[in-house]
């Protein structure tokens, strides 16, 4: 099922970025796109990254950087 219409990110690519370090609609629209045209969807990527630990979130509350992807790298 599609989370973000504008750029047909599903919800598997949402968690799967979560799985690798995304904790915030922020890193996930870095990694994505997701949320970065109507906003629409931000409120279910924030559903979605709820629903579970962020994995890396102990290092992002330490200042470690927590995800590193970038635009280039996630298609």
């Amino acid at each position: 099922m599609f989370v973000c219409s504008c750029f047909q990110v599903t919800e598997a690519q949402v968690q799967q970025h979560a799985e690798n370090g995304a904790c915030t609609p922020r890193q996930i629209a870095s990694a994505c796109k997701a949320g970065t045209d109507c906003g629409s969807c931000v409120r279910r990527i924030q559903a979605i990254l709820g629903r579970g630990a962020c994995p890396r979130r102990e290092q992002a509350d330490h200042g470690e950087p927590a995800f590193t992807a970038r635009l280039d790298e996630a298609a």
